[in-house]
């Protein structure tokens, strides 16, 4: 991502929880807590992974408030199924976390991360990483069947497919999960034709492998398809309006993406404890991008049904 439109900040904690007890954080049940906005693309891909994976009962979970406490970040309230507080410390805001875990942090105050209590820091801020620790550092803990070595297709990152996936994931981590907020974050025209142009394109592209299979590698969903989600989920409901992408809807113009949406959301949940539709606020995405992502004052109306049924 270039400055033209504006530049996250690179994470500032990126170690891993891994499966080797004599590392520096090994996977030792109960020690460490996700945390993530209900209404953050990055932070709805580990949240998707921590259901897919039903780690509930090996990592605990918070979710932040939709509104921000001024210069503290997210902060905790109680409103749109958020907790009232931190479950470590009982703090009202991840300021007071980060700073926790370094006093002398002067970084943003983002989510997803995930909290040693043991060590008492964050373990990383790094959602892709968040993704794939949380995918198979726990696998010695869990039932046989949600093992990624036992699963069919290999799991979220089979080997012989990791390259692809990884070539794939960056494209569309560019100049889709990004590129929406390039779009709505454009100061001008010349930007925003530019950041609109890759968007579509890659949608485009999208598009058309989806024609031939059924998720982005074939019949088994991959960290491709976890990836992908959170951002189409919210194309309709938020970008189209917010975020400045207008010119054209998944639901009406991209049938190919439309049926993967909607499999993933109507009918992958049965085997999958919710973990799509189960992690899917469109309430919370609306409010969210309107009132703290652009500062608006109003929250847009539509479209009318956030995501169509299966039968449409």
């Amino acid at each position: 991502m270039t400055s033209k439109w504006f530049n996250p900040p690179p994470p500032a904690f990126t170690s891993f929880i891994t499966s080797d007890p004599a590392s520096e954080f090994p996977a030792e049940p109960n020690r460490y807590v996700l945390y993530v906005h209900y209404g953050c693309p990055f932070a709805h891909r580990t949240n998707i992974v921590y259901h897919l994976k039903r780690l509930q009962s090996l990592v605990g979970f918070s979710a932040v408030s939709i509104h921000r406490d001024g210069d503290n970040g997210w902060g905790y309230d109680g409103s749109s199924g958020s907790d009232s507080a931190d479950p470590i410390y009982g703090f009202k805001n991840l300021r007071q976390l980060y700073e926790k875990a370094d006093p002398e942090y002067k970084g943003g105050y983002s989510v997803p991360f995930i909290f040693d209590r043991k060590k008492e820091t964050i373990v990383s801020n790094d959602s892709s990483d968040i993704v794939r620790m949380l995918s198979t550092a726990f696998d010695s803990n869990l039932d046989p069947d949600l093992r990624e070595e036992n699963k069919a297709g290999g799991g979220l990152l089979p080997a012989p497919l990791k390259a692809e996936i990884e070539e794939l994931n960056d494209w569309v981590n560019e100049d889709v999960s990004w590129g929406a907020y390039k779009c709505g974050f454009s100061q001008t025209q010349e930007h925003y034709d530019e950041a609109m142009t890759a968007l579509y394109k890659a949608l485009d592209k999208l598009e058309e492998r989806l024609a031939e299979t059924k998720f982005l590698f074939g019949d088994h969903i991959t960290e491709a398809d976890v990836r992908l989600f959170p951002t189409i989920a919210r194309f309709d409901m938020a970008y189209v309006t917010v975020m400045n992408c207008d010119w054209k809807q998944i639901r009406y113009d991209y049938p190919n993406l439309h049926r993967w949406l909607r499999h993933l959301y109507w009918e992958v949940d049965n085997d999958a404890k919710d973990a799509f539709k189960g992690t899917t606020h469109f309430d919370i995405f609306m409010e969210g991008y309107a009132k703290s992502a652009m500062r608006l004052k109003l929250v847009p109306w539509g479209p009318k049904k956030p995501i169509l049924p299966l039968s449409d």
